[in-house]
């Protein structure tokens, strides 16, 4: 493909080709989460795919972006949690730098969260609850390990997933020692609608740092 022909694919492309909900900041609960916790249901009934996918940003060692999409597992007072092996990149990455960046964003409402903080590691037994709630599938990838680290060949790879898949069937109770399940406590969080006119409504709630239960909410310009 050319590059004049990847344009006008890009350029043609339809933004937010949907009705947009409204959304009026004023009424807006007082912390992040409860507005993410109305977010994502409404997310969920308005259809969108797999809103529980999100991009977790953070540092490496050189002090250089890294980012990817992850799965939420869960949101609640600790924060927002998701796992991984503490041995991949991300998990070094946040053992040397335990700041992170997630952005959730759902096209079908024409919304985007953002939130920034500091993340925590799980304990060994919220891990391996959390692997054990999931399916035999997330249970063998977590058997088989090495994430991150160079693959020599597809077929090492079917070999090892293979096994790994046979043991999570003949031993559903295994653990993985390096699953580790993380919890991200926000310091900041920002709500964005997207308006056909680009109106956009930004709303930016700060956590106050001398009491951990109170934010300041502001409008920010799009």
């Amino acid at each position: 493909m050319d590059q004049a022909r990847f344009d006008e694919i890009l350029r043609s492309r339809p933004v937010w080709d949907t009705e947009l909900p409204a959304f009026d900041p004023d009424r807006a609960p007082a912390s992040p989460l409860a507005l993410f916790h109305d977010w994502f249901a409404a997310a969920a009934e308005a259809g969108q795919a797999e809103p529980h996918t999100m991009a977790l940003a953070t540092v490496d060692a050189e002090g250089r972006p890294d980012v990817r999409i992850v799965i939420l597992h869960g949101a609640d007072e600790r924060g927002w949690h998701f796992a991984t092996q503490a041995t991949s990149a991300k998990g070094r990455q946040l053992a040397a730098a335990p700041d992170a960046a997630l952005c959730f964003y759902w096209p079908a409402q024409g919304r985007q969260i953002r939130v920034r903080g500091s993340v925590l590691s799980g304990t060994p037994e919220e891990a391996y609850a959390d692997l054990h709630v999931r399916s035999t599938g997330a249970l063998a990838a977590a058997l088989v390990g090495r994430q991150s680290e160079v693959l020599d060949s597809l077929p090492t790879l079917h070999r090892a997933g293979d096994a790994a898949w046979q043991r999570a069937q003949d031993e559903p109770d295994a653990t993985a020692e390096t699953w580790t399940v993380y919890a991200l406590t926000a310091t900041e969080a920002e709500f964005f609608q997207g308006d056909a006119r680009r109106r956009h409504v930004r709303l930016r709630y700060r956590r106050d740092p001398d009491a951990a239960d109170i934010w300041t909410r502001d409008l920010l310009w799009p």
